[in-house]
């Protein structure tokens, strides 16, 4: 089964179960954990919840990264 969730403000189907650390592994950002933040409906996730916290139909999901600029 699927639903849909908005991942930094685009509509993404997701199989029942995906995690916030499935979502920031498609961004590739498992690699680099290091400067990337996620919130779930305006709410942050801590990184040590990622792994556990599923999502759910119709949350909004921002993952960010931190870049560096002067």
């Amino acid at each position: 089964m699927t639903f849909t969730v908005h991942v930094n403000g685009e509509p993404r189907d997701l199989a029942e179960g995906t995690t916030v650390g499935a979502v920031v592994a498609s961004f590739g950002a498992e690699r680099v954990r290091r400067g990337v933040a996620v919130a779930v409906d305006a709410e942050v996730v801590p990184r040590t919840q990622w792994e556990r916290r599923e999502l759910h139909e119709g949350e909004r999901v921002e993952v960010l990264h931190a870049i560096q600029g002067g």
